[in-house]
């Protein structure tokens, strides 16, 4: 929460500039829900945002333990919102669990609103707090601002006329604790109650009983004496450019990024995939744009996903197909098929934790040398990194204009904090899209010369055959191809030039994409932080807060992987120190070291959880110390 803030002594509503608050509970009692429609709430309302959703991976995880803890984080306000929070202002705790797993995290003299009736012995026993040492009751919140509400037992009182069987009233005690905060942060009812009555408006006894949950929780706020001495708060809205907005999820806006790009380029969308966490919503959210002539198919495992998208795009569609770590291991030999076909096809990554199954609802970006790499053979491909949920839909945009352009699969790279993670989205117009402009082979005739398939331009691409064009017949397959006539070849030269060929025309792409730029900071100087993917957020905040203490530190981000900006060497020799922060064990700065034979410092995390920018800050200045 911003450490200014001015009182309206006439309502006593204290202004504040942002606020990161925390919703923590079991698994079953909404919280994710919760979040969310806090979330859409301050959206509407017009605050900038950024939220986290965290819970377990297990499908019923053990209730009221620390491990059966699930959350979901947002930071709200007027301006520069870019991470959930390095810490938070405000936690919800439902019940002993979650406030024992998350209190480490909540900032000194910060807001606990608890629901005493999770703190009962059972649940104190089983978060390992012990029935004897109540948290509430012996001295352990000292330190914090703590109301203290039953929330089950008056969400009961306030539902008990209508009928409910007490199980279904206590599913809508979340909406009470909601109510409550809407009245503590001075925010309207309206878009929860119209989401209420859309989301249940086959069970209107239910939509009802949700409503007034939160309108007594808003009520009780209001009406009681508990926050008397307090107060309220308030949040403006966000100084926003004009238009229309939306709040998307990373994994919503991959999707509607590669529906733009396929009407801009005239062509149909398919997406081949199989479900797996964290990565299901982008075929979620395709499949219900079927009037837009998006076509999805659901796979009975990752190969056919893949191998039914090379299919469309070998038919002329933009096709795309959607994984995470372990199903992309699975497409590989796929990838490689589509990399020797020369087909368009955009493969998104939503990058968790691993190996195997490992992490599948925490966040890594931990496949970035499997991007680049993990492929039988020379199979080069493009890779670019998504660096926000909206930078999701421009990044799964370029990456299918790149994949079109230059008749090769791509991967498009993001991860489980920004897929499930959300924030406001400016609507572009489709005007101000980048044109993507397919190259069709046209049909010939009888008299002209032969066919050759893959005859390439001065950028080494060559033109995609539609099947049934007349005149335009040609072997396919994966055995290697006879350079221009496509004919199956095993000549030893010929294989090295078409290798060769495969691998410039990859890093051509080098001519169309634009310079590594700074982000913030000065152009040359002591530190240069090189982040790429989702680190954007937290690299972006401490670096501000660092040059607000006169040092002279910058920030650069990659979105271009494979091939990296053709000035990256150049922008890292303008400084004493490149930092380079990951959540994996140092894959971009291996690939730094190997082509720039550059030694950066390494900063990595793989814990589940994406960096904050209280971590990034301490390892610069521990940097700058040492210069």
């Amino acid at each position: 929460m911003s450490d200014t803030t001015i009182l309206n002594r006439d309502d006593m509503v204290t202004a504040k500039t942002s606020v990161s608050v925390l919703f923590a509970g079991d698994s079953g009692d909404g919280m994710q829900l919760t979040g969310t429609q806090f979330a859409n709430t301050v959206a509407v309302y017009g605050s900038d945002l950024n939220t986290f959703p965290n819970f377990p991976s297990e499908i019923r995880p053990p209730a009221g333990t620390v491990s059966g803890v699930s959350g979901f984080q947002l930071q709200f306000g007027t301006t520069g919102v870019y991470t959930p929070g390095a810490k938070f202002d405000v936690m919800i705790a439902m019940n002993a669990a979650a406030l024992k797993a998350n209190l480490k995290n909540l900032h000194h003299g910060g807001i606990i609103i608890t629901d005493t009736d999770g703190f009962d012995a059972k649940n104190l026993n089983l978060s390992g707090y012990g029935e004897a040492n109540n948290p509430l009751e012996d001295g352990t919140l000292k330190d914090y601002t703590v109301f203290k509400i039953p929330v089950v037992s008056l969400t009961r009182k306030a539902l008990a006329e209508t009928g409910l069987s007490t199980k279904i009233i206590d599913r809508c005690k979340n909406m009470f604790v909601l109510g409550v905060l809407y009245w503590l942060y001075s925010l309207p009812l309206e878009t929860t109650i119209k989401t209420l009555k859309t989301k249940f408006r086959k069970k209107l006894d239910i939509a009802e009983a949700n409503i007034k949950a939160v309108q007594a929780g808003y009520n009780f706020g209001d009406e009681t004496e508990m926050f008397s001495q307090h107060g309220r708060f308030s949040v403006a809205p966000a100084d926003k450019k004009p238009g229309v907005y939306r709040r998307v999820t990373g994994n919503e806006a991959s999707a509607i990024g590669l529906a733009a790009a396929a009407k801009k380029a005239g062509l149909k969308l398919f997406l081949g995939s199989y479900p797996i966490t964290p990565a299901t919503e982008i075929l979620q959210t395709l499949a219900g744009l079927k009037k837009w002539g998006v076509k999805t198919f659901q796979a009975e495992d990752e190969i056919a996903g893949v191998l039914t998208s090379i299919g469309a795009a070998y038919g002329g569609a933009l096709a795309a197909t959607n994984t995470s770590g372990p199903g992309l291991a699975l497409k590989t030999e796929g990838m490689g098929l589509a990399v020797i076909l020369e087909v368009p096809l955009v493969i998104i990554n939503v990058m968790r934790g691993g190996p195997s199954t490992g992490l599948p609802t925490k966040p890594e970006q931990s496949d970035l040398l499997m991007a680049m790499y993990g492929r039988h053979g020379e199979a080069p491909m493009p890779v670019i990194a998504a660096k926000s949920p909206v930078d999701c839909f421009y990044a799964a945009y370029e990456a299918a204009k790149i994949a079109v352009e230059y008749m090769t699969p791509v991967i498009c790279l993001t991860d489980g904090s920004l897929a499930l993670s959300s924030e406001p989205m400016l609507i572009p117009s489709p005007d101000e899209l980048p044109s993507v402009t397919p190259v069709f082979s046209p049909a010939r005739n009888a008299d002209d010369p032969a066919y050759l398939p893959y005859k390439r331009d001065e950028r080494g691409v060559r033109q995609w055959a539609i099947p049934g064009t007349k005149g335009l017949e040609h072997r396919i397959g994966g055995l290697e191809k006879q350079h221009e006539t496509g004919n199956v070849s095993h000549d030893p030269e010929n294989h090295a030039l078409m290798t060769k060929l495969r691998a410039e025309k990859v890093a051509r792409v080098a001519d169309i994409i634009p310079d590594l730029t700074i982000d913030n900071g000065p152009e040359k100087g002591d530190v240069l932080v090189l982040g790429w993917g989702s680190t954007y957020g937290a690299i972006k905040k401490a670096v501000e807060q660092v040059l607000e203490g006169g040092c002279s530190v910058a920030h650069a981000h990659l979105r271009y992987i494979n091939p990296f900006p053709k000035n990256l060497r150049e922008i890292m020799s303008n400084y004493k120190k490149v930092l380079i922060p990951e959540n994996n064990c140092g894959q971009l700065l291996s690939m730094i070291r190997d082509k720039f034979l550059f030694e950066p410092v390494g900063f990595s995390k793989v814990q589940g959880l994406p960096f904050n920018e209280m971590e990034i800050e301490a390892k610069i200045t521990d940097i700058l110390k040492e210069l």
